[in-house]
């Protein structure tokens, strides 16, 4: 893959003005976004359509859990959106259900494990006794079992996933920040480089670019460390 493939832009803004604002500036810059539940909850179905239709890829993000039947009906419609990824709670029953949805169809679906907003102290108040490191390599063993194509996880758990996943699934890692930036809410986050370098596939980067005055030139930079972590490899 190359920069572009790796790069998933975030959309995570209250509307489809100020969405489509970003694209548009954004232009042939990239071409991979990410339509979360502001979005999703403020039409950003329809826009995920749009972008599809334009030839876009969209990373669908409704980290799903339900009853095994609702899964798999939500799978079998959004297979049909035409997106090319969308998330599931890596508990082993929602997963199974995804797969069988998705089956011979070119929708990756990816695992979630554990929210890169969440530390430990974060997991123990949630009544985890695993350590987020332990809780993401047990998701990630579960993914794999369950025929996923990928998982979501802090960049700071890629390589370890790597080993257990092997080449073929995807690594989709958020909480990217570029050399100098805020982390926000993020607890776990890597610049770019490092991420690839661990083993991240694709990286989902959201405020550093859709809240930059020049949000193409913003774009461009992280492609370029981007490039830099592939040759690093």
């Amino acid at each position: 893959m190359d920069a572009r493939e790796r790069l998933i832009i975030g959309l995570d803004v209250p509307t489809i003005g100020e969405a489509e604002a970003v694209v548009s500036a954004i232009g042939n810059t990239a071409s991979f976004y990410k339509i979360g539940y502001q979005l999703v909850f403020a039409g950003g179905l329809e826009l995920a359509r749009d972008l599809v239709a334009d030839g876009n890829r969209v990373f669908l993000d409704m980290k799903l859990l339900d009853i095994d039947n609702t899964i798999f009906k939500g799978v079998e419609n959004i297979v049909k959106m035409g997106v090319t990824m969308t998330t599931v709670h890596a508990y082993p029953k929602a997963m199974k259900a995804a797969v069988e949805a998705a089956k011979g169809t070119d929708l990756c679906l990816l695992a979630v494990s554990v929210l890169t907003s969440m530390d430990n102290d974060d997991l123990r108040h949630a009544g985890y006794q695993s350590t987020t490191g332990d809780l993401v390599m047990k998701r990630a063993r579960q993914a794999f079992e369950a025929g996923m194509g990928g998982v979501v996880a802090s960049a700071h758990e890629a390589a370890v996933i790597r080993k257990i996943v092997g080449e073929e699934m995807a690594v989709v890692t958020p909480g990217i920040r570029p050399k100098g930036s805020a982390h926000g809410d993020q607890k776990r986050v890597m610049t770019p480089a490092e991420a690839i370098s661990a083993g991240a596939s694709h990286l989902v980067v959201a405020r550093p670019i859709v809240k930059a005055d020049d949000c193409k030139a913003a774009a461009a930079q992280i492609l370029n460390e981007i490039e830099n972590g592939t040759k690093g490899t």
